[in-house]
């Protein structure tokens, strides 16, 4: 949740407050409708569970929240253990910006840049995108389309380059077909003039 959704920000006049990363609404209302969406995070309940509730307020976008009561703590770190989910892991992408906190099913990681309060930040637009296009193709399981896309240094840069790419040439193409169409398919008009006596 910390510095992938929200972003602790301190003000002398508000104290600390959590700062809603760009386009957060946004990921949310999109993923709801393809994925069942945990919130996993190493900030106990004490302060998670207010966090997310500002972050959803109805509860129709965030099925699950697990806090760090949920975590294992190993090596002075707290992990997040995915078999808690009880959920098929060949299903379960799991977002974070730390390597360490999913070390125990790396496979199932996209690790995304770790977001400092950047107002101009589109990660989280990049990240829907990419999230969608897996529930879409009806991946069987989404650990293979995770390890080819993380054998790049920014996973979403390089999705995001293809997917532009993609579009470019899905433009084109429908530029072509109707360029085509235009010139076979002319109006013919025949007029037939009649002289007058």
């Amino acid at each position: 949740m910390t510095d992938v959704l929200v972003h602790p920000d301190w003000k002398f006049r508000s104290g600390w407050r959590f700062k809603k990363r760009a386009a957060l609404d946004l990921f949310l209302q999109q993923l709801s409708p393809h994925y069942e969406v945990v919130v996993y995070t190493n900030e106990s309940v004490m302060i998670g569970g207010p966090v997310l509730a500002q972050m959803d307020p109805q509860g129709q976008f965030i099925h699950f929240r697990l806090f760090r009561e949920a975590t294992r703590y190993k090596g002075g770190k707290h992990i997040k253990d995915l078999s808690c989910l009880n959920r098929d892991l060949s299903r379960v992408v799991f977002v974070d910006w730390d390597p360490a906190a999913a070390q125990l099913q790396p496979r199932n990681s996209l690790i995304i840049k770790r977001w400092d309060g950047d107002e101009s930040d589109r990660e989280l637009i990049d990240l829907a995108a990419f999230l969608r296009m897996i529930a879409m193709g009806s991946v069987d399981d989404v650990r293979l389309v995770l390890d080819y896309y993380r054998e790049f240094d920014d996973p979403l840069a390089f999705f995001r380059e293809k997917h532009e790419e993609l579009m470019e040439i899905q433009a084109k193409r429908k530029q072509e077909t109707e360029k085509a169409l235009s010139k076979r398919i002319r109006p013919t008009f025949s007029f037939t003039g009649m002289a007058r006596s």
